[in-house]
């Protein structure tokens, strides 16, 4: 019988999409403002892996990845989302969204990506919000499955959560935690 013990501490991830006329330093200033500074970061890169947003948010929209210095109990995500969905309606223009924000976390063995949409592979988190496990580290390499969106297959954002999570490891060493995975 495994005995329930809290879970670590993990790292805020946000992915930023944005129109090509929308400046997305007004969210970024007001996401330090909530969370701290960025540990690292990965973009502005063109988003060319689907027209889903397009009828919304136009065409040529960009993309940036952040994944943030402090880290975060995993249960905060729920509110995170739902705090991110408020900005969005912020920078929204005739109704529909100038930027698309979605915050997960980055932990020693996965990334979560939060979602108000229910599917067979995502779980209820709590407020409307499910987690999704989008990408997991298995023999030194990220992998993903057959839902994990285009972009999060990507070297280049395997390498900035490569970074960020030996920054992760280093903490949870500190905190007393082995920084290895359990089966």
């Amino acid at each position: 019988m495994g005995t329930p013990h809290p879970a670590e501490r993990v790292k805020l991830f946000i992915a930023i999409m944005h129109a090509p006329d929308f400046d997305p330093a007004p969210v970024m200033d007001r996401l330090k403002g909530r969370f701290g500074e960025v540990e690292a970061g990965y973009g502005p890169v063109g988003f060319s892996w689907s027209d889903y947003y397009a009828p919304e948010m136009g065409s040529g929209l960009q993309k940036f990845y952040a994944v943030f210095c402090r880290t975060i109990e995993r249960g905060e995500l729920p509110g995170i989302k739902l705090w991110t969905n408020d900005m969005e309606a912020v920078y929204a223009r005739d109704g529909k969204r100038s930027v698309n924000i979605d915050p997960g976390y980055l932990a020693r063995d996965k990334l979560v990506l939060a979602t108000t949409k229910d599917f067979f592979h995502r779980l209820y988190l709590g407020r409307g919000i499910y987690g999704e496990v989008t990408l997991h580290l298995r023999d030194g390499i990220y992998r993903f499955f057959s839902w994990t969106y285009p972009d999060y297959q990507e070297k280049k954002l395997h390498e900035l959560l490569f970074k960020a999570r030996a920054s992760l490891v280093g903490e949870l060493r500190k905190q007393g935690t082995s920084g290895k995975s359990a089966r």
